[in-house]
């Protein structure tokens, strides 16, 4: 199958983070409202058996926003590591690793401090993290249709089908994961 029709990130690409990965539009989102803001604070308050719980269902491409990703990854590393998790630690661990630096890296701190005060209650970490997967659920079926579009155009006629059925592969594991996470009969 042609690789060049490839609209939805494998594991390798969804997890890399991109070298300037603050964009304009992180910056005027209402942190109050948008879950991942709300699931990134509950989870640098959030115990070390429920951080740990969180990181194990989450993905760093279940993030949409570059920024999130990052913050998200960084926690994550800290968690897996039995290292405190909280904004503290996260923003040593952002400057340990030179994330601090310059115009971006006071953007970075000023970001972290916004999800840090946003509010939202340890407690309901699951439910934050459910959402931001059903989220991301939703988004990969407009990417698996952008995909499709395209392949239509793009693609030889005999790779169609094995294009459409490797992107239903997928879609089928990413409902099977947040069925899982959802618990049985939700």
């Amino acid at each position: 199958m042609a690789a060049a029709l490839e609209l939805i990130p494998t594991t390798e690409t969804a997890d890399a983070t991109p070298a300037d990965s603050i964009e304009a539009s992180d910056l005027g989102i209402d942190a109050h409202t948008d879950i991942e803001v709300l699931c990134l604070c509950a989870l640098l308050w959030a115990p070390a058996e429920a951080a740990a719980r969180t990181v194990a269902a989450l993905e760093t491409a279940d993030f949409e926003r570059p920024i999130h990703r990052e913050l998200f990854a960084v926690i994550a590393r800290l968690v897996s590591s039995g290292v405190p998790h909280d904004p503290t630690m996260v923003a040593a661990e952002l400057e340990r690793t030179g994330e601090l630096a310059g115009h971006h890296g006071a953007e970075r701190s000023r970001y972290l401090a916004n999800i840090t005060t946003r509010g939202a209650d340890h407690i309901a970490v699951d439910h934050y993290a459910r959402t931001v997967v059903s989220q991301a659920y939703r988004r990969s079926f407009r990417a698996v249709a952008e995909s499709l579009a395209q392949a239509a155009e793009k693609l030889p006629e005999d790779q169609l089908y094995e294009h459409m059925c490797v992107l239903g592969r997928r879609q089928r594991a990413a409902t099977q994961r947040l069925n899982h996470l959802r618990g049985a009969g939700q």
